[in-house]
């Protein structure tokens, strides 16, 4: 596997887009290459510098979750070796951040769940007593432990635009009231399960994105990446406080970074000291570490 990953370049299939961080090929018509980069994102902006390792962390966490998960929610994996459609040089290239998986109808809603009171909720919070439409307690410290975790549903962003928290109402009116509950029932139960798995590991997730799609026979599948350092806020147990933003396994320590530069969060991003890159990595690796063991 390469070390460092900005963009893969494979000419054995074709490519379908470049996101933030993945790249995607097509596999024939129902099948698709997902390539996790080593890429960042952060105020939807792809900085210019990878961080090594970053994209095999997020697909062997993305793999052990959906095998924590089987049984209870049908993933979009499936099991196409990469020999069959790639070349030796290529999987060289992405061996351990590739994912074949099944081309799905994905909801155009982010299944946002916050077990507690920070980052973008907590400015919510702060200006109205809700996130998302929801009232919460008066009082709430930032970082602070909410009663029960919270759906709080988002846009889905292309690259270079915002993602933006809607209410539920928008969200059943986007993709349908049942579908909606179901995303909303689902998303909350995986929560949970993992919060209380990383619990016993030292971990706090404070909040995490799930994506969903929709098969053929319209069962709810669980798609993209998922409960990876990209995708949610982990918290070291023993580093944890209310009144601030606690230290984080995940991309907020390279956010809290580019906080204090004179740049107003639009591309292009600045340019990331080497200490900050070999840190983020650092983190990433121990997160994993952490939950897989």
């Amino acid at each position: 596997m390469a070390e460092t990953l900005y963009e893969s370049e494979l000419h054995s299939l074709p490519l379908l887009m470049r996101g933030k961080v993945r790249d995607v090929y097509a596999v024939g018509v129902d099948y698709l290459l997902i390539v996790a980069t080593d890429r960042l994102s952060a105020f939807d902006v792809v900085l210019p510098d990878p961080i090594p390792g970053k994209g095999a962390v997020l697909t062997e966490l993305t793999h052990f979750w959906f095998d924590r998960f089987a049984g209870t929610v049908a993933d979009q994996r499936v099991d196409i070796p990469l020999e069959r459609i790639l070349d030796d040089a290529e999987i060289a290239q992405v061996g351990g951040r590739a994912m074949t998986v099944r081309r799905l109808d994905a909801l155009p809603i982010e299944a946002v769940v916050r077990g507690y009171v920070v980052g973008s909720g907590w400015k919510d919070y702060q200006a109205t007593g809700a996130i998302s439409g929801i009232e919460l307690p008066r009082g709430l410290a930032q970082a602070e432990k909410l009663p029960a975790p919270i759906f709080t549903p988002a846009t889905k962003a292309e690259a270079g635009d915002h993602d933006e928290t809607i209410a539920f109402a928008q969200a059943a009116a986007t993709i349908g009231a049942q579908r909606a509950a179901e995303v909303r029932d689902t998303a909350t139960r995986l929560y949970r399960s993992a919060a209380e798995y990383a619990a016993e590991r030292g971990i706090i997730i404070a909040d995490t994105k799930f994506e969903f799609g929709v098969d053929v026979h319209g069962e709810l599948v669980l798609i993209d990446e998922v409960l990876t350092p990209d995708s949610s806020r982990f918290w070291p147990a023993d580093g944890y406080a209310t009144g601030i933003s606690p230290p984080s396994f995940d991309k907020q320590y390279v956010r809290d970074y580019l906080e204090a530069l004179d740049w107003d969060k639009t591309a292009p991003g600045p340019r990331l000291p080497a200490d900050v890159i070999a840190n983020t990595a650092v983190k990433y690796a121990e997160a994993r570490d952490r939950l897989i063991g």
